[in-house]
C-alpha cells in the first residue's frame, strides 16, 4: 500500500491542475490560483513521502512529470493568456492574437521537464528554474489583483509587463542556471544553511506582503543560489 501513496499524491497534484485550468478558462482566476497552490503542495509532498517511505519507481517519475506538465505547464500559460486578454484594446485590435504568446511558458515548461528527466546533473539540485516556482509567480498575479494589493492592478495588467514576464520566465526555465533544491536529507544547520535561510526569509516576506511576496521569494531563491553558481 505504501508504495502507491506517493503516486496517489501526484494524482492529487494533477487533479488540482485540472481544476485550476477549468476555473482559469471560466475567468475565475483567483480560484484557479488557489488550486495551483494546492498542486504545488502536493508536488512537494509526493517527493517528501517517497523519500520518507523509501519507495520510488520509473512510473512514479513519469507520472510526476505528466502531472507537472498540466499543473505547472499548461496552467501558467492559460493564466497569462487570460490576463493578456483582459486588455480590451489589445483583444479587439490588430494585435488580438498577442495573448496567445502566454502559452510560450507552457512550451518552455515542457522543454524544462524533458530536460530534467534526462539530465543526470539534476539529481540533488536543479539546472534552470523549476516549473512550480515559475507557475507560482504567474499564479500570484491574479491573487494580487483580487486583493488589490498596493494598487498594482494597472501595472500587472500592462501587456508589456506580462509579455516581458513571459519571456523572462521562459528563458529561466531552460537556462543553465544551477539552483539548490529544497530536499532535506537531515535537519543539521551546516548541511542545510541555504535552505533554512531561504525558508525563514520567504516566510517573513509572505507574512508582510502576502501574494505580492511570491515573485520576490522566487527572486530570493535565485539570488541565494548565486554562491552555488560560483562553486561551479
Amino acid at each position: 500500500m505504501k508504495r502507491h501513496l506517493p503516486n496517489a499524491i501526484t494524482c492529487l497534484n494533477l487533479l488540482c491542475g485540472c481544476l485550476a485550468l477549468k476555473f482559469v478558462f471560466d475567468g475565475q482566476l483567483e480560484i484557479g490560483a488557489w488550486f495551483v497552490a494546492a498542486a504545488a503542495v502536493a508536488d512537494f509532498a509526493d517527493g517528501l513521502v517517497a523519500r520518507a517511505l523509501r519507495v520510488s519507481s520509473a512510473i512514479g517519475k513519469d507520472l510526476d512529470s505528466l502531472a507537472d506538465m498540466v499543473s505547472f505547464g499548461v496552467v501558467p500559460g492559460a493564466i497569462l493568456f487570460k490576463l493578456l486578454s483582459l486588455d480590451a484594446p489589445l483583444a479587439a485590435g490588430a494585435w488580438y492574437w498577442l495573448p496567445y504568446a502566454g502559452f510560450t511558458v507552457s512550451i518552455f515548461s515542457a522543454l524544462r521537464l524533458a530536460k530534467f528527466n534526462n539530465d543526470t546533473r539534476q539529481t540533488t539540485s536543479f539546472i534552470g528554474l523549476p516549473t512550480p516556482a515559475c507557475t507560482l509567480v504567474v499564479a500570484s498575479l491574479p491573487l494580487i489583483l483580487a486583493y488589490d494589493q498596493f494598487g498594482l492592478a494597472s501595472v500587472i495588467l500592462h501587456p508589456g509587463l506580462l509579455l516581458g514576464l513571459t519571456a523572462l520566465l521562459s528563458g529561466l526555465l531552460v537556462a543553465e542556471l544551477p539552483l539548490f533544491a529544497l530536499k532535506f536529507k537531515n535537519l543539521r544547520w551546516g548541511d542545510n544553511r541555504r535552505r533554512f535561510i531561504f525558508l525563514l526569509l520567504a516566510a517573513g516576506l509572505v507574512v508582510l506582503l502576502r501574494a505580492a511576496a511570491v515573485p520576490l521569494v522566487v527572486l530570493l531563491y535565485v539570488l541565494l543560489s548565486v554562491p552555488k553558481m560560483a562553486e561551479r
